[in-house]
């Protein structure tokens, strides 16, 4: 089995693919497509196979995906990059892969999405059945893209698509929960966030690719305990604004995923049920 893994050298990408390559069984395979050579040799160094290619670029998807079994495409343009941007690679470029694995005989495809495609709150945990409701302080281009993608790719009767959707990542160095700051700026003290550790993610993302038998599946990969926006300034050790007490969380429920299907369906269980867990583990 060949696996092919795009976005790796990204926050989440760089720490799946070693957990991926060190998992991997006799006549596993593993590659690769990354811009930079250099990006991608710490890649090879642990034994994946290296292609050099743009996401946006089709020969290189063609190339990238020639002779792949199943396919985990986890490139993505976050908030903050223009909007013309965050479409060509999360819809366009994630579709084109798609058709480019299809048409190459992949046999599966992993989605790499997020809870942010969700909109606003339901006033409980979201699942995997709920629609898109565009809305809320973080809906965007990033969030539309994305969904648009889930849709199109889920779309193609040729292969078996599944789709995971991450929430808030952290762990292992990743500067997200410092920078989680910057939005928690203006947040109501209990109003919270959804996390997830990257050595969750992984193992969310591992089972969603090996189950057999769950083609058009969606599943949320989370925590069991989304933090305030007070808990997130006392694990950054930054002093509490005197007054975010005095503020409202407008919807009390955003952002918070239900873990039931993937617990029940593939065995998932958080190594970091908290991020207070994890702080203690010293593995943020």
């Amino acid at each position: 089995m060949l696996t092919l893994v795009t976005g790796a050298t990204g926050q989440v990408g760089r720490r799946f693919v070693p957990r991926l390559l060190a998992q991997a069984r006799a006549g596993e395979r593993v590659r690769v497509l990354v811009r930079d050579e250099a990006r991608g040799a710490p890649f090879a160094e642990l034994g994946a196979e290296v292609v050099l290619g743009d996401l946006r670029d089709e020969t290189a998807l063609g190339k990238a995906a020639s002779g792949a079994d199943a396919v985990v495409n986890v490139a993505a343009s976050f908030r903050g990059v223009p909007d013309e941007e965050a479409w060509a690679v999360n819809r366009d470029a994630a579709v084109a892969l798609g058709r480019a694995a299809a048409a190459s005989g992949v046999r599966r495809f992993v989605q790499v999405s997020t809870g942010i495609v969700y909109g606003v709150g339901r006033g409980r945990p979201l699942t995997e059945e709920d629609e898109s409701r565009p809305g809320g302080e973080m809906w965007g281009a990033y969030g539309e893209s994305k969904v648009a993608a889930e849709r199109e790719l889920l779309a193609l009767d040729t292969m078996d698509v599944r789709v995971a959707r991450l929430p808030f990542v952290y762990g292992e160095g990743d500067p997200h929960l410092a920078n989680s700051l910057r939005w928690a700026t203006s947040w109501a003290s209990n109003q919270r966030l959804h996390m997830g550790h990257h050595a969750d993610v992984a193992q969310g993302l591992l089972r969603v690719l090996h189950t057999p038998g769950v083609a058009g599946r969606i599943y949320n990969i989370a925590d069991d305990a989304p933090v305030t926006a007070v808990e997130l300034y006392q694990l950054n050790g930054v002093e509490i604004p005197t007054d975010m007490h005095t503020r409202t969380d407008p919807d009390p429920w955003f952002g918070v995923m239900s873990t039931e299907r993937i617990r029940r369906e593939l065995g998932y269980r958080p190594l970091y049920p908290t991020v207070w867990s994890a702080r203690d583990a010293g593995a943020l």
